[in-house]
């Protein structure tokens, strides 16, 4: 038995992602986040696997190195 996949609109997938909608459609543009396009009306979807993964990749801790501080040379006499 196959299994279709679920589909999300921009509003649903801005809501899942704690982003706005034209956020979601820049992502969509830019190919960060796949799009689909309904057949009859042209709307933009997004699969909710797709959808989960971002939100998964974005939940993820950033790890920052510590900012690299120039010493200071002192000039001797």
């Amino acid at each position: 038995m196959a299994t279709e996949a679920k589909f999300l609109t921009v509003k649903e997938t801005a809501e899942t992602l704690g982003v706005s909608p034209n956020t979601v459609r820049a992502w969509g543009s830019s190919g960060k986040l796949p799009e689909y396009r309904h057949p009859l009306n042209n709307y933009r979807l997004f699969k909710q696997a797709d959808v989960e993964r971002l939100r998964s990749k974005i939940a993820e801790p950033v790890l920052q190195s510590k900012p690299k501080v120039k010493s200071k040379k002192r000039g001797g006499k």
